[in-house]
């Protein structure tokens, strides 16, 4: 826990604005003095990395929507406008297209280290479920941003998702006029996702705040998941973190910087370098990558409102995980079977990420069914999809719950300083190794 202040202002001027605006002792007692784990590993950087990508997002963000124009004739023209005439606005738009690919990749990163270490648990629930809007936030300001261009995939997506929408009951169809401002996608809509996609990030601004207020109160998990006992466990986030995460944050840039770089169209589509044209529907309409496993997800129920349920219902599920989690141990060091279910999880999720990319009628294995019994049908990318999703959904409502009740977990340490111990196994709980185990 983040405990009491420990700021003494030193000067005449830190003491007067201190007792009107104690902004500098937030500042120092939240990210200076903050007591943070001191076994964090760089799993851990990423929090810093996506505090760096949503300042990009939203500075290049604001610069493009000053050259942009949101009208179905000019949209278009206004983008290639900002790649060609405006000095630097191939750069900006390079970095905001691809920052909302490196920002969603890092989501997903920090999103599984919490799964492995199982940091929605007592008393980070709150913690979690921000995180949760965070990401749910996210998925729509990418969706509306991806329309914005107006190129043909962007048109299209837009008339295949918000069609979607429709499907749900009551309220589907409110949903879908609303979003169009009419009865079609057409400029009405293109305005109403500019606006919302210029809201939509500030609104993130304003939940990372309270995300952090919230990590701010319990504190840090940790790798071994065992709760800061003592002064010991712990050291002042500045300088040791601030230097871990600067380096972790210069490795990411390097990724970033190749892709705006070297390679600014690898994670688009060709189709979206081709004005909208209502007339005329891409073969294959498929979304951004970090979309992949839910259109996968969408695309395996052959029900058209299952689907919609389905995909809605894999965010959902993660909003109640710290409820289906029955173990008290959290990380999954100590959770050998827990751990190979989480794996294989992971697995999944990229598996629903390669078929949403591909027809679904496509064979996994060509030629499979030539020489085998196999029927043709079993062997597609649909199918392929229905179990993966299967399993998505398996891994949070029925394994979860039932290995917190039958897994024996392997004997966690007394406090994070404790050494880790080579046999863990054959040390009771609390008893103090040999000289030889403690290495």
């Amino acid at each position: 826990m983040s405990g009491h202040s420990t700021y003494e202002p030193k000067t005449g001027i830190e003491r007067w604005l201190d007792g009107r605006l104690p902004i500098v002792r937030f500042g120092m007692d939240t990210v200076i003095n903050f007591p943070t784990p001191k076994n964090l590993n760089y799993w851990w950087t990423f929090g810093g990395i996506l505090s760096m990508m949503l300042v990009f997002q939203i500075v290049t963000g604001v610069v493009l929507a000053m050259h942009y124009v949101p009208h179905v004739d000019h949209a278009f023209a206004s983008v290639e406008r900002i790649m060609r005439d405006v000095n630097y606005g191939w750069l900006i738009r390079y970095m905001h297209a691809n920052g909302a690919s490196m920002f969603l990749l890092a989501v997903y990163i920090h999103m599984f280290r919490n799964l492995y270490y199982g940091s929605y648990k007592a008393p980070r629930e709150v913690l979690w479920i921000l995180g949760c809007v965070i990401y749910l936030l996210m998925m729509a300001t990418a969706f509306m941003g991806y329309v914005l261009p107006w190129g043909q995939m962007s048109f299209h997506g837009a008339v295949v998702i918000t069609n979607l929408i429709g499907a749900l009951p009551v309220v589907g169809d409110s949903i879908t006029t609303w979003l169009w401002g009419g009865f079609a996608v057409d400029d009405p809509t293109l305005n109403r996702f500019f606006s919302l996609h210029f809201l939509l990030p500030f609104m993130i601004a304003g939940v990372v705040g309270l995300h952090i207020w919230a990590l701010h109160v319990p504190g840090n998990n940790n790798p071994t998941g065992v709760n800061v006992k003592s002064k010991e466990d712990t050291v002042p986030f500045h300088p040791y973190y601030t230097v871990k995460d600067g380096f972790a944050i210069s490795v990411f840039l390097l990724l970033f910087g190749y892709f705006v770089f070297y390679a600014p169209n690898v994670l688009g589509h060709a189709d979206n370098y081709i004005p909208a044209n209502p007339l005329v529907t891409p073969a294959h309409i498929v979304p951004e990558w970090y979309f992949l496993p839910f259109y996968a997800i969408l695309r395996a129920v052959p029900n058209k409102l299952g689907g919609v349920l389905a995909m809605f219902g894999a965010i959902g599920v993660l909003f109640v995980l710290p409820w289906l989690d029955t173990s008290n141990v959290r990380s999954m060091r100590y959770r050998p079977t827990a751990k190979l279910y989480f794996f294989i999880f992971v697995l999944a999720c990229l598996v629903l990420g390669y078929c949403g990319g591909k027809l679904p009628d496509d064979p996994v294995i060509p030629g499979l069914t030539s020489f085998t019994l196999i029927d043709s049908d079993l062997n597609s990318f649909v199918w392929l999809s229905r179990v993966a999703a299967l399993y998505y959904f398996a891994y949070f409502l029925v394994i979860t719950p039932l290995l917190g009740l039958t897994e024996t977990p392997l004997p966690l340490p007394e406090s994070i300083s404790e050494p880790v111990l080579s046999h863990p196994a054959t040390t009771p709980v609390g008893a103090v190794a040999s000289p030889e185990k403690r290495g």
